[in-house]
This record gives C-alpha cells, sequence and structure tokens, in this order.
C-alpha cells in the first residue's frame, strides 16, 4: 500500500473481524482500529493482544465519536441478524465514509443497505473466502487471509475510489481481490463454499454410522479423509444460519451434486470401467488445473491501462472481467485526466488468459494497452 488508511472501525471481533484487524494492524501500525463487540472480555482480548486500538460496545458513545471522527471505512463482520442493527446506527449518525461486510451471504444485507444506509451507493459487499474451525476470536490470527480470495461485488453505483480504496487494503493484508456482480455472490458461494461444507458433514455422518464402539475407523481415517473433512468442525450454529440465508442456492447446488455422484454410482452399477475412468480424469484434470500456491512471477508483472469515462459501474464492469478470465489485480489505480475522464490502470500476476481478457475489454467497448512491468516499477510488490 502507498498509504495506510487511518481510521478503520470493524464491527465483530469473531474469527473474521478480529483477524482482519489483526492483519491490518499488523500491516499499519500507525493507524487506529477501533474493535465493536457485544462481548467485553472478546475486546479486552483483543486490546490485550494489540488487534485494536480502542474498543467499544455497540452502545458505547465512543464508537459513535469514532465513527463520526473521520473514519474512513466500517468493516462489518458480525453474523447476518445483526446488520440491520449496525446500519441503521450508522444511518443515524449519517456517515458518508466507506462501509463494507465480510458475510457469506448477500441476499439480505443488500436488500437492508439499500433500505437502512443513508449513502447506499458507499456500500461494497465483500467476502473473504477465509476460516477456521476454531471459531470466534480464540481462532483468530493475523495471517488469516494470506493467499485467500477476497470477494468485492461492486455495480453500477459504486465510486471507483470506493472499490480501488478497499482493494488496497485488501490486497495489503496479503488477500487477493475477485470481483463478481452481486447478483452472482451466493451462487457462486454455494458451489465453492457451502456445498461442499455439506459434503464434508455428510462423509463424517458416514463414517460415524460405520465406527465401532472403540471408533477403530476412525483411526484408520488419516490423511486424505481428516483433510477433506477438516470444515466439518466448524460451529453448527453458524453453518446453519449460512445454509439457510442461501437456503435456494445450496438446495440447487446439492442436488446436482446428487446428480453428479449418481453418475458414479451408475458406472459402478453397470460395470462400465470406461465412464467411471472418464468421470475421474475429468475430475483430476480440473483439480490439477488449480494452482497449488499463489506465488505470482514478479518478472511477469503485467500491466493493463484501459483509458474510461467517468460513468457509472465502469471499474465494476473492468474488475468483473479480469476476474472472469482468471486474473489477479494485484493492484489498481485510477488516473483522473479530466473531470470526465480517466485511465485504469490494473497490475496483473502471470495468472489467468490475458488473451481472453484483451477481447471481453474490448468486446465491451473499452481500448486496453499491456505492457510489462518490473518489480523495482510497481510499489506494492516486495
Amino acid at each position: 500500500m502507498s498509504a495506510c488508511v487511518t481510521r478503520i472501525a470493524v464491527v465483530g471481533l469473531g474469527l473474521v473481524g478480529a483477524s482482519f484487524a489483526a492483519a491490518y494492524r499488523a500491516q499499519c501500525p500507525e493507524s487506529e482500529v477501533l474493535g465493536v463487540d457485544i462481548s467485553p472480555e472478546t475486546n479486552a482480548s483483543a486490546l490485550e493482544r494489540g488487534w485494536v486500538t480502542a474498543a467499544a460496545e455497540p452502545g458505547d458513545a465512543s464508537f459513535e465519536e469514532f465513527v463520526k471522527g473521520g473514519c474512513e471505512i466500517v468493516v462489518i463482520a458480525t453474523p447476518i441478524a445483526a446488520v440491520d442493527e449496525y446500519f441503521e446506527r450508522l444511518s443515524a449518525w449519517d456517515y458518508r465514509g466507506v462501509v463494507t461486510d465480510t458475510a457469506s451471504t448477500k441476499a439480505h444485507i443488500l436488500a437492508a443497505a439499500c433500505e437502512l444506509l443513508p449513502h447506499p451507493h458507499n456500500f461494497v459487499p465483500g467476502h473473504p473466502m477465509a476460516g477456521s474451525e476454531v471459531n470466534g476470536i480464540e481462532g483468530a490470527r493475523a495471517d488469516l487471509f494470506k493467499g485467500a480470495h477476497w470477494i468485492l461485488c461492486p455495480d453500477e453505483n459504486t465510486a471507483a475510489e470506493h472499490f480501488q480504496l478497499l482493494h488496497e487494503v485488501i490486497t495489503s493484508i496479503g488477500a487477493r481481490v475477485i470481483s463478481l456482480p452481486r447478483e452472482d455472490h451466493d451462487e457462486a458461494v454455494a458451489v465453492v463454499s457451502h456445498v461442499p461444507h455439506i459434503i464434508a458433514s455428510s462423509l463424517v455422518e458416514l463414517a460415524s454410522r460405520h465406527a465401532d464402539d472403540q471408533q477403530a475407523l476412525f483411526r484408520l481415517a488419516a490423511g486424505g479423509f481428516k483433510d477433506s473433512t477438516r470444515i466439518a468442525a466448524g460451529s453448527p450454529k453458524l453453518w446453519c444460519g449460512i445454509a439457510f440465508d442461501n437456503a435456494a442456492a445450496l438446495s440447487r447446488g446439492l442436488a446436482e451434486i446428487r446428480d453428479i455422484v449418481g453418475q458414479f454410482a451408475q458406472a459402478l452399477e453397470a460395470g462400465d470401467r470406461e465412464a467411471m475412468t472418464a468421470l475421474l480424469s475429468h475430475a483430476a484434470e480440473a483439480r490439477r488445473a488449480l494452482p497449488a500456491a499463489w506465488v505470482p512471477s514478479t518478472e511477469k508483472l503485467l500491466e493493463v491501462r484501459i483509458p474510461m469515462e467517468d460513468r457509472k459501474g465502469v471499474v465494476a464492469e473492468a474488475t468483473t472481467i479480469a476476474s472472469q478470465a482468471g486474473c489477479n489485480i494485484q493492484s489498481i489505480e485510477i488516473d483522473h485526466i479530466t473531470e470526465d475522464s480517466a485511465v485504469l490502470s490494473l497490475v496483473l500476476t502471470d495468472e489467468g488468459d490475458v488473451g481472453q481478457l484483451s477481447a471481453q475489454l474490448i468486446k465491451a467497448g473499452f481500448s486496453v494497452s499491456f505492457s510489462p512491468l518490473s518489480p523495482k516499477e510497481h510499489t506494492h510488490v516486495e
């Protein structure tokens, strides 16, 4: 980051909120980070660990004073059921800074933002794709988001500067920003997060049903079984809430996975080795195509410069195209040329399909230029 945000409020010091506060304090130790939580013990723990510079309970006057006193970003990291209360507080205080969240589903929170926030265009939905089987502040750690994807959902009303600000904050703590249209979020996370959690729980239930009194079967369940079912140890209450918050998309995903498992069963019943091999091969190839780790090849950094008009949704459109092409945006800058025009500069790592990115940007009406960028030219790369 070229400069740190000086004042951030993190509402909800559970696993995600406390980890974010810890990570940002480690990156920007001079910044003021207010932690807000209903638990005095949690607030005291965050202060003791140095993850926040001040702490407050929701009704404390210090919360309002901090928000009104130049707070640049408010991060809502509470369960969805508590979001409305904090949106109402921000509305009562006429908060004009950037608001984001960390909720794993967006349907309710988007409706609440439109209804309750005084300036809903300042709300940029967010969702870090990271977690732990240990819940609450006890499971929090400063490196939780290293290499993790963090979804942002700008729309046509999102100011370019708001997206840029959040991108800088999020990437500064080691996360990788992915831009998704708001209407696609819940369906996407159902496939890659919510359905896998139900499947992991189902695998544990299957093993449990076949274990004897001495749990001998579980003693054999080392390696792959333990790795693939680790997430099943997460909070049942939390995941029950997530499941019903995203019930429609989750139901569709479970129906689809049931059909896929059925294909494996049909191949076995028919003695069809060719079909079984084809199913396993397709999955194996898709899995091997996933990067093992995010280690950007710094000598291959690429700058994409996109002249653009100052119109609604232009940044959301360009960043979404980059995400759809599999490109990771290492940093984003906006150079204003005139009052109505600017150049959007995206620095990409060596991931994704640059050819597809170029074609899709041109198809969308953008003119683009690409140029290699060495690490020394780019302050965001160490």
